[in-house]
């Protein structure tokens, strides 16, 4: 079979930037799928996906011109209904072989042989593979509906015998089809197009236009020579970060760090040349975090920084715009750019210097007017629950046998007196100018302005702080105050909703309460907090009155499943999370130290034989009737076996709890090891379920006091393969 490589390409009208990378990925990868399914193309068959604001292309390697013929055994029916008595065969069946495109000609060669209880016929063919025609045509059509449109367009062809007659739908108007096997056409259609070998480059920059493409080899070529055009996505991004990581570094700059804006930048240009424009320095006194914003979201510019090691950069007001021309004298681009940024960073200084002649304080009786939700009420009642909870944590904090915040009692009520006076100004915020012209920034401003009025700087910074984590990766809150906000806020949210049955559906969850509780997990977790869940949970009930019914026990079962993701996505293996939370520890703090000594003890020699002892220990505890015996008495001890693991369990116990107790669970579970060969040897020659009622109760405490040391870190028997 002739293999060369594929080309294919929809010419189109500017994509949806947002969405263009996924289109392209999607696009190339359906092609291939589909190609491969029929035998076109292999495993080996390397795929190159190219998108560009006007066009979704693939580049294919070793497809075939036909796919091989294959080899099928088809079940006809049964042998009773196929033939008649005398053997010859029955209308039914001379039907079924017309519809192979067979006769009764081939009877000879049908096969018999059993399909279940019944003798059936079967007929060996030989399938003729798909011609590449017939096989683009349908993996161009099944891609094209697979592709993750986020809003499909109904247009009007405008060719054809009728123009404007027939509709097409399509997230785009396409204007052209391109599909080369080699340097011969494939003769497709898709979307009112016919494929041909002419596509177009840049609209202005063209060298030619249209750009006849030559080979499927050439396209990329071809389109960057003739057209003015980089096709590939990725290489279209690594020339853009290279060229504002040059622009910057010739001022001594650093662009500013936004994946996200450099694809939808990189879906928004052909060609892109960086280039610098600045703005004038009196915006600076605007809260950087604004200007960065609407630089960002409005203009996609990338704001300059002052470099500054382990820290967040200065912005200075210079900027760089990625350009979609290169004319020789971008002095008319550049000045355009300035001339548009300059009204977008006049408006945000016009909001700050508003929003700067009220307090925080004074617009938070207005929070009572703004809806949160009709069942919870105002922003302004669920400022006051969010207090309310706010003092609960710092009470379980002082309350805790190891404060993770200071040594001194009264230092609490200093901690309790920031956390009311943020909780009741967190969201005062809403109310002003400039988180009303960017959301964004809620929690930003209210510290900025907090900090504008020279209120305390713990404060400023834990209402900075309470959205925190607002992301995967984000950064937690930085003070203890903001700590005791950011919980308070999101246990607000889950308690408040989850008690209105407000909850998650399939994909859909409109609050972000999976957000906002892998939050909580985080915020536990990583500052290592002394603080039990059900406890919060328990703790944030009282703020909410009647309101609503108590939903801490469908929310403990939402923790544990976003736990178990969360503590998976860290590189934990199924194994060793369900070991540490099959004993649905309270405390998350403890979770890492637990993994790790997991982690640690499965590597130890005689792990595997301790872990298969504590699942078959655990199955004879569960086959117990009634209550199961914890009481060892010496004297009932009869075979050596028995008394060498109580002996062992005796010695080695005390040290695995101490060790516990003292949170050093790796050493915990490290002198358990010593139990192996006992445990070994009580099952190899004890009869647990004695006849004897009292040996038998006495084993089942021996193996009841075993297991409840084994297990203290996590279910040993879940590392049981």
């Amino acid at each position: 079979m002739t293999a060369a490589n594929l080309l294919v390409e929809l010419f189109v009208e500017e994509l949806p930037p947002k969405a263009l990378k996924k289109l392209g990925e999607s696009f190339a990868q359906g092609l291939v799928d589909s190609l491969r399914a029929q035998g076109l193309a292999t495993e080996h068959s390397a795929v190159s996906p190219f998108a560009s604001p006007r066009r979704l292309a693939a580049h294919i390697s070793a497809v075939l011109a036909a796919a091989p013929d294959k080899a099928v055994s088809q079940k006809l029916m049964p042998a009773s209904v196929a033939l008649a008595a005398d053997g010859t065969p029955t209308p039914a069946l001379l039907k079924k072989l017309a519809s192979f495109g067979a006769d009764a000609s081939v009877l000879p060669a049908l096969k018999r042989q059993m399909d279940g209880k019944a003798e059936a016929l079967f007929y060996d063919s030989v399938v003729p593979g798909a011609t590449l025609a017939q096989g683009l045509q349908k993996a161009l059509e099944e891609s094209i509906a697979k592709l993750p449109i986020p809003k499909v367009m109904t247009y009007q062809l405008e060719s054809g015998a009728q123009p404007g007659w027939t509709s097409v739908q399509f997230v785009r108007p396409a204007h052209g089809l391109v599909a080369l096997h080699g340097a011969d056409l494939v003769p497709v259609s898709a979307l009112g197009l016919h494929a041909g070998r002419e596509t177009h480059g840049h609209r202005f920059e063209a060298a030619m236009d249209p750009v006849v493409l030559q080979h499927a080899d050439f396209y990329a070529e071809q389109l960057r020579d003739q057209g003015a055009v980089i096709a590939s996505f990725a290489q279209r991004r690594g020339e853009i970060a290279r060229q504002l990581q040059h622009a910057a570094s010739r001022q001594g700059l650093t662009p500013i760090d936004d994946d996200a804006l450099l694809d939808e930048v990189t879906a928004l240009v052909e060609r892109p040349n960086v280039l610098l424009g600045r703005f004038e320095e009196a915006f600076l006194e605007v809260p950087q975090e604004c200007l960065i914003l609407t630089m960002k979201a409005n203009q996609k510019y990338f704001p300059l920084l002052e470099e500054s090691p382990g820290k967040e950069g200065k912005l200075t007001n210079q900027f760089l715009i990625v350009s979609n021309i290169s004319p020789a004298d971008p002095g008319a681009v550049i000045g355009g750019n300035e001339r548009v940024v300059r009204p977008r960073l006049a408006d945000a200084k016009f909001f700050f210097d508003q929003d700067r002649k009220k307090t925080l304080a004074s617009r938070v009786d207005g929070l009572a007017k703004v809806v949160y939700h009709n069942k919870l009420g105002s922003q302004g009642e669920r400022a006051e629950r969010v207090r309310a909870i706010a003092h609960a944590i710092v009470n379980q904090l002082r309350m805790a046998t190891l404060p993770y915040t200071v040594d001194a009692q009264d230092e609490f009520a200093v901690l309790d007196s920031k956390a009311q006076e943020a909780a009741l100004l967190a969201k005062a915020d809403l109310l002003t100018d400039m988180v009303g012209e960017f959301p964004e920034l809620q929690g930003i401003m209210g510290g900025d302005y907090e900090r504008h009025e020279g209120l305390r700087d713990g404060v400023a910074i834990a209402i900075e702080d309470h959205y925190k984590p607002r992301f995967a990766g984000d950064t937690l809150p930085r003070n203890h105050t903001g700590t005791v906000l950011a919980l308070a806020d999101k246990l607000e949210t889950l308690v408040g909703l989850f008690g209105i049955g407000q909850l998650p559906t399939g994909d859909k969850d409109p609050f972000a309460l999976r957000r906002h509780a892998l939050g909580v997990i985080r915020i536990l977790t990583e500052k290592n907090l002394p603080l039990d869940l059900p406890a919060l949970l328990q703790g944030a009930l009282p703020a909410f009155g009647e309101l609503i019914s108590d939903p801490t026990e469908a929310l403990q079962g939402f923790f544990n499943d976003r736990l178990a993701v969360s503590l998976r996505d860290q590189g934990y293996s199924a194994q060793e999370v369900d070991s540490v939370l099959e004993l649905a520890p309270t405390r998350l703090g403890d979770l890492p130290r637990r993994l790790e000594a997991v982690r640690a003890f499965a590597t130890l020699p005689e792990a595997a034989s301790l872990a298969a002892a504590n699942k078959r220990v655990s199955n004879i505890l569960k086959k117990t009737e009634g209550v199961t015996p914890t009481a060892v008495d010496a004297s009932l001890l009869r075979e050596p076996a028995e008394q060498a693991l109580a002996q062992a369990l005796a010695a080695v116990r005390p040290h695995a709890d101490t060790l516990f107790d003292q949170h050093d669970y790796t050493a915990s579970l490290q002198a358990l090891a010593a139990l192996r060969a006992p445990v070994d040897a009580f099952f190899e020659s004890v009869m647990v379920n004695a006849e004897d009622a009292a040996l038998r109760a006495n084993r089942l405490g021996l193996l009841a006091q075993l297991h409840t040391a084994m297990n203290r870190v996590a279910d040993l028997s879940k590392l049981a393969s």
